[in-house]
């Protein structure tokens, strides 16, 4: 059997009921906090805040918005991954691309900045399989019918 999560955005409750997925939300995958830059596109905020923008993008542990930085999403998301340890089944969950980017640098062991070359493309997926210390990633399978992998 496997265990169904989304993270509690709107945006990915609705994907998972497009997939017809039955997921419950699940605050841990919940997507990066950008703070007060939150709801504006990277070009917006790289047109208002330049100096700031260069500051987060090379530097994990800045979040120059007032929310969280690269390296707490990846600390937080990371450990909501280690927490699965021991567990009974696979776990599918519909989440936004960061969180995707941010599990991948955790499970993999990679340097933070490494969190902005992964590209995560929309509607695509991510498969870390293995356990807590010893994960393998395929990524960027298309989903199947109703999200099946």
């Amino acid at each position: 059997a496997s265990t169904r999560l989304t993270a509690p955005s709107a945006r990915c409750r609705q994907t998972a009921r497009a997939l017809g997925l039955d997921a419950r939300p699940e605050p841990g995958l919940r997507d990066l906090d950008a703070g007060r830059w939150r709801g504006l596109t990277l070009e917006e905020v790289a047109a208002a805040e330049p100096e700031a923008v260069a500051t987060w993008l090379a530097d994990p542990e800045a979040a120059p918005h007032g929310g969280e930085s690269v390296r707490a999403l990846a600390d937080r998301t990371g450990g909501w991954l280690d927490s699965l340890a021991g567990g009974d089944g696979r776990v599918l969950a519909v989440v936004e691309p960061a969180v995707v980017r941010a599990l991948v640098v955790h499970a993999l062991g990679l340097p933070p900045h490494a969190f902005w070359r992964l590209d995560v493309p929309p509607l695509s997926l991510t498969g870390l399989s293995g356990r807590a210390g010893r994960w393998n990633l395929r990524c960027g399978r298309p989903l199947g019918p109703a999200g099946a992998p």
